[in-house]
């Protein structure tokens, strides 16, 4: 459960470019006397993360545009929004709705952080004192970022508050390498001061900004630096309180996950909500309409697996029992997924749903789950594992450490099918282990957010959004334009240092 303060520190304007820059800003607060103590920069510190569960964030949009953009998960309704749709076919424009919810709301977080880092300057405590809870602030403003420049490219990197509008509003665009090396720098910081472990994962601990250094590495191509970072991690499991849940179903499960060791860094919605802040959609936007099985009304049957997912993922894995719904119950009856629609479904689809966010989400959980006590791991231990995996094939094929990551990982897939699959890996060349383990990345982290930024960063999409990707063809996937979203429209005419806008668009 969450152990945060709430305080929002919400700019009331884009920091980037607004055309309201003579009305006074609504809730800036000033560090100027406010930041006394460590508890201070505490409170400064959770607003940064108070943001991150919020609709425009993770509660809906951003989380909703990476699921769509990947190559598992397609729109279930056609009447939904057509700023969902642009997204999972490839049509995205540069006002699209999706991004103008996110965009602001992220350098809303970063600006939080900004202010606890440059409050903690005027708090005349130790460096021992206050630089633990400062590392809060440092890592939220990297993971921040990092989504920003994994979707943008060149973006406006801002390390301080705003003070002088006429300033922030004529921001210029910083280079993506440079956004790179301060989001390590952040993470470093971070890492050399964050704690073992925590009270919770909701709140991040060393473990949490070593993981991410990894991940950080792996999308730029530094494989030795993703494995000395990732093996790191793997070589503190202990210290850091780290290990598989042995029963996958419980990392999604509300009332397990919280104690699960598994987790790095997770965002926690805890089954209250101050209108859209704190709200969780995933089991509304991925729930299957009209479907009575979990007493939360139905979902909406927004977000739904390609039929493709589901023949092609072998059923004696048994994450893909955990991670599908291949049935429904419609007046009282159970019915299979080839008929859903038929069944009651309405605006839904023939196909098996997303579970993980829909059987096990919190005594709260209502209005189609917006009420969900979900945990949403942005970081768990699988991961590093498959990174460091990953990146070792990179330097050392052939490596017999690098398959023993990946075993361990399938191992916990095998959990009562009665056979050895899926099976140990060994003997593979390196082309073929880097297939197997984006694979493998691909199933073991299937609908948590992570395919797209792996379709991204490894120039998949010819392949994937192929005659023969999950989803078939998708035609208006452009290779020279799509690895990037486009730089909202209104900024760019309120700003025009922002141009030039990314190509293609």
């Amino acid at each position: 459960m969450k152990t945060y303060k709430y305080l929002f520190l919400l700019v009331g304007l884009s920091i980037l470019g607004c055309s309201d820059l003579e009305e006074e800003p609504i809730g800036l607060l000033a560090p100027d006397g406010f930041f006394k103590t460590t508890n201070d920069i505490q409170t400064a510190a959770n607003a940064a993360f108070g943001h991150m569960t919020h609709e425009d964030f993770w509660g809906r949009k951003m989380s909703l545009t990476l699921m769509l953009r990947g190559d598992m998960v397609a729109i279930g309704d056609p009447t939904t929004s057509s700023r969902r749709i642009d997204h999972d076919v490839f049509t995205v424009q540069a006002d699209n709705g999706m991004i103008d919810g996110y965009w602001l709301r992220v350098y809303q977080m970063i600006a939080a952080a900004n202010q606890a880092i440059a409050g903690a300057e005027d708090v005349g405590a130790a460096d021992e004192i206050k630089n633990p809870v400062t590392a809060q602030a440092y890592f939220a403003r990297a993971f921040a970022y990092f989504h920003l420049v994994r979707q943008f490219g060149d973006i406006p990197y801002i390390t301080e508050p705003v003070k002088d509008l006429a300033a922030a509003s004529a921001i210029s665009k910083t280079p993506a390498a440079e956004v790179y090396a301060n989001i390590i720098a952040d993470l470093q910081f971070a890492k050399t001061w964050l704690p073992n472990t925590q009270v919770a994962r909701s709140i991040p601990a060393k473990s949490a900004a070593h993981s991410y250094l990894a991940l950080v590495y792996l999308t730029m191509g530094d494989f030795p630096n993703a494995y000395a970072e990732a093996k790191g991690v793997i070589d503190n499991e202990g210290t850091y309180n780290l290990g598989l849940e042995p029963d996958f179903q419980d990392l999604f499960d509300s009332s397990k996950s919280n104690s699960s060791k598994e987790p790095i860094f997770l965002l926690d919605f805890i089954g209250a909500s101050n209108g859209d802040d704190g709200r969780d959609y995933q089991a509304a936007l991925t729930g299957l309409r009209d479907d009575e099985q979990y007493g939360l009304g139905g979902g909406w049957s927004v977000g739904v697996p390609s039929l493709e997912v589901y023949n092609r993922w072998d059923g004696r894995d048994y994450r893909k029992a955990v991670s599908l719904d291949t049935t429904g119950v419609f007046n009282g009856v159970t019915q299979p997924y080839t008929v859903f629609k038929e069944s009651g479904a309405g605006r839904g689809v023939n196909r098996p749903h997303i579970a993980k966010y829909t059987r096990a989400i919190g005594t709260t959980a209502t209005g189609n789950g917006r009420g969900s006590e979900t945990n949403y791991m942005m970081m768990r231990y699988a991961e590093v594992l498959l990174i460091a995996a990953e990146a070792l094939n990179e330097t050392s094929p052939g490596s017999s450490e690098a398959e023993g990551y990946v075993n361990r990982v399938r191992a916990r897939a095998r959990s009562g099918n009665g056979s050895m699959f899926p099976a140990d890996v060994s003997g593979l060349s390196q082309d073929d282990f880097r297939t197997m383990v984006l694979e493998e990345r691909k199933w073991e982290l299937a609908f948590e957010f992570k395919r797209w930024y792996d379709i991204a960063r490894r120039r998949m999409g010819a392949q994937v959004f192929s005659d023969s990707g999950l989803e078939g063809a998708k035609p208006n996937f452009d290779a020279t334009r799509d690895y990037l979203f486009p730089l909202l429209s209104d900024e760019l005419a309120r700003n025009p240092n922002l141009l030039p806008q990314n190509p293609g668009y």
